[in-house]
């Protein structure tokens, strides 16, 4: 009995091991149950070999996806890693050419980049998307495609498809579309249709001005006259027009703008006038001609003016201009000086005009940006400032309104406290009188602002009456100042304007309703050129109740 113990650990001893079971039995189960009993055993890299051995030979059979992704993740480094990975490239190639679509060969490139299969995949994907370049309408589509094949051979017909679509979205985007797609395509098919198309705005905007002269001699300049449709025809009739508006005939000579109007380049002359009163009704009288040789000194005025009150009629002088010309016009107008500023955006000053005129052009959220270029919060811009909010209180941002109008108050109380003394002996009292005419007129209006944004409820009352109650103290100092210092330039001058000066608004006033009361006689009194005048007042005047009363007028010729 004492030998027993020694002789059953013999026997055991003899018995099968766990490895040598597990490979009887040579199942997946089996090795499973083996590694997970026995984890370090000499024998478990053997035992996973074959369990993998298996395990592919399963995949091999079941032959999915799915069955080789798991093989993969299980056994990534097992001796059948390399045939099962590719197996599996040759299952997704197949998948992908059986189904055939851009998204699918896509699929297959991103998880096999350099597999033996990528090759042709990078061919037949060039193949389904260069096929639907004749449908392809989106120029970002197609300029992703053409950069996505740089050596297909097809690569031509999809620049061609890119240059035919880009030239189309251009003619309907107006001209700085255009001018970026001669800027984009510099041996574009179109760059010819794209020059006659600017031309031809070009053209119209002069013979809507009156210039016709300047029109006739920029189509003889230009190779590509023939282009422009019914050249001949608006020329004619911009002659016409002309020698109608130029007939001497006194009544027609009343229903027209001009008759009331300083001379075009007299008005620009003044916006240099000493002065700085006369500057800004010189930028108010020049809205009044709807020219677009107007265009280009109210920019420059809003731009480098020293005085903001100058600046503010000149902005507020374009965009009526702006608003009076035909949309085409308008749009060429804006365009083309913004695609040249652009071309030399370096200072603040420059990125203001960019601003103003996109913003005035109607393209509003192009214009932040440049906005946000030109205003520096240590030297505030009041003209900036007073944009703002009248931009923000059109959509119905109160509260934002409000802080802008405050903004503006305070550059209005730093031009008040800064004049706070008369000028001393011998120093001329014209500049500070003038500065303090637009320190004045921005305090009342960012008390109106402020004031209309509280009536109609902000998010933080309390802060707009804080706002509205400085704003108000702000306006009475201002007010002050002014008071005293043209009391001051009276006293140097008996004969110097005050800031009260309304000559030039009433003079334009007067002109509007006399010009209303000679379109209406038009009818009775000059029967035979009625329509024209009627026609030509209608499309040209700066006013909107002229226009309107004019159109009244040929409703009235069509009864």
């Amino acid at each position: 009995m004492r030998a027993f113990p020694p002789l059953l650990l013999l026997l055991a001893a003899c018995g099968p091991s766990a490895y040598t079971r597990a490979t009887s039995a040579n199942t997946p189960a089996a090795y499973r149950a083996f590694l997970r009993a026995h984890p370090d055993d000499r024998d478990a890299p053997g035992a996973r070999e074959r369990l993998a051995l298996l395990e592919f030979e399963i995949a091999s059979t079941t032959h999915t996806l799915l069955a080789y992704k798991r093989f993969l993740e299980a056994f990534p480094d097992s001796s059948k890693a390399t045939q099962a990975k590719a197996l599996l490239e040759t299952l997704r190639f197949t998948t992908a050419r059986a189904q055939g679509t851009a998204l699918t060969y896509r699929q297959f490139l991103a998880e096999h980049p350099d597999g033996a299969h990528a090759a042709e995949a990078i061919r037949l994907l060039a193949e389904v998307e260069l096929s639907t370049v004749p449908k392809l309408d989106d120029p970002r589509a197609l300029a992703a495609l053409i950069s996505s094949h740089p050596d297909d051979p097809r690569r031509a017909q999809a620049e061609a498809r890119l240059d035919d679509v880009t030239f189309q979205r251009a003619t309907g985007q107006g001209t700085l579309a255009l001018l970026q797609y001669l800027a984009d395509f510099p041996a574009g098919a179109h760059r010819d249709d794209a020059r006659a198309e600017l031309l031809s705005r070009q053209v119209e905007g002069l013979l809507f001005s009156g210039e016709v002269d300047s029109a006739v001699a920029l189509v003889a300049r230009s190779p590509l006259a023939s282009r422009v449709p019914d050249l001949g025809w608006r020329l004619d009739r911009g002659r016409q027009a002309r020698d109608l508006l130029h007939s001497g005939d006194p009544l027609a000579a009343a229903a027209t703008p001009a008759h009331y109007l300083r001379d075009l380049d007299d008005v620009a002359k003044a916006l240099h006038a000493p002065d700085a009163l006369d500057r800004w009704e010189a930028a108010e009288e020049l809205g009044q001609h709807v020219n677009v040789r107007a265009i280009e000194p109210l920019v420059e005025a809003i731009r480098s003016g020293r005085n903001p009150l100058v600046r503010q009629r000149a902005l507020d002088s374009l965009a009526v201009l702006l608003a009076s010309l035909p949309p085409r016009v308008a749009d060429y107008e804006v365009g083309a000086r913004v695609a040249e500023l652009r071309a030399r955006a370096e200072s603040p000053e420059v990125h203001l005009s960019i601003a103003v005129l996109l913003d005035l052009g109607g393209r509003l959220e192009d214009a932040g940006p440049a906005y946000q270029r030109a205003y520096d919060p240590s030297a505030p811009d009041p003209v900036i400032l007073r944009r703002w909010a009248d931009v923000r209180r059109q959509r119905g941002q109160r509260y934002s309104s409000a802080v802008a109008a405050r903004q503006l108050a305070v550059w209005a109380e730093g031009v008040a406290r800064e004049h706070a003394s008369a000028p001393a002996s011998g120093e001329a009292p014209l500049p500070a009188a003038r500065q303090l005419c637009a320190a004045v007129e921005a305090a009342r209006f960012a008390e109106r602002a402020i004031a209309e944004a509280a009536k109609g409820g902000t998010e933080f009352p309390e802060d707009v009456a804080d706002f509205q109650r400085a704003a108000a103290g702000t306006r009475q100092l201002a007010e002050a100042r002014l008071r005293d210092a043209e009391l001051a330039l009276r006293t140097a001058d008996a004969r110097a304007l005050t800031c009260d000066d309304a000559r030039v608004t009433e003079r334009l006033a007067a002109g509007q309703k006399d010009r209303e009361r000679a379109l209406r006689a038009l009818r009775t009194e000059r029967p035979k050129v009625a329509r024209a005048l009627l026609q030509l007042a209608a499309a040209r005047d700066p006013s909107p109740a002229v226009r309107q009363a004019a159109a009244a007028e040929l409703g009235a010729l069509r009864e």
